[in-house]
């Protein structure tokens, strides 16, 4: 396997199931720099995505030997993105897993897809339809809010729109930290970073403003406006 490399170090993924879900994640790898096998049992999705992966291969993942053949084997981080055939989804973990890829990601449409893998010591399950519903409903409740990342335990880091009402105000007259526990990460006009020193930094009508914060608070701040 001729691997690109970047950073000092060899990156290599396979994706195994080249729908949407799967060759989004494949191209936008692709765009990083890293080396990238994309692999389907379907030769119309690996024809598509031929002349953009590092390689595109008609494999069957269900077929462990298949897979070493492929030279999935060597690779540093594995995708299962087979949301439609829960069992090609299974087989497809465990072969990643014989074989020996050292991380194993795998996507699940189910609860009980999600246990299974789970049982089977996946690295990461996702459920990218859940995940981004939940993101979307997030920004729609609240115009104010442009964007948001979650950190984990409740935690997640908020991009807020500036409103009229506090335009002109300096970062130190919003009550986000004593009145709802938060902590400005910093401030944006348009693409200039602004910082977040709470005296010199005086806001403008559609700055953002990101926040760090419980999700509870964060939502109670974002009613206040």
């Amino acid at each position: 396997m001729n691997k690109q490399k970047k950073n000092g170090r060899n990156d290599t993924f396979a994706v195994v199931g080249l729908g949407n879900f799967g060759s989004t994640v494949a191209n936008e790898l692709i765009s990083f720099g890293n080396y990238v096998i994309g692999i389907d049992h379907d030769e119309r999705a690996v024809n598509a995505q031929a002349e953009t992966l590092s390689q595109a291969l008609i494999v069957d993942a269900r077929d462990e030997v298949a897979l070493r053949e492929a030279g999935v084997a060597e690779c540093d981080v594995a995708l299962v993105a087979i949301g439609d055939n829960l069992e090609s989804s299974i087989l497809a973990a465990i072969n990643l897993k014989t074989i020996g890829v050292p991380i194993v990601w795998a996507k699940a449409t189910t609860k009980t897809h999600h246990r299974i893998l789970s049982k089977l010591k996946v690295d990461r399950i996702i459920h990218p339809e859940v995940e981004v519903g939940q993101h979307i409903a997030q920004v729609l409740h609240n115009p104010l809010v442009r964007d948001y990342v979650s950190l984990g335990n409740g935690f997640i880091v908020v991009n807020f729109r500036i409103p009229e009402s506090l335009e002109g105000k300096r970062l130190s007259e919003i009550p986000y930290g004593p009145k709802y526990d938060l902590r400005c990460v910093g401030a944006m006009r348009g693409t200039e970073w602004l910082g977040c020193d709470g005296d010199e930094c005086t806001l403008q009508k559609d700055d953002l403003l990101l926040l760090l914060g419980q999700r509870s608070n964060l939502r109670s701040f974002a009613a206040s406006l």
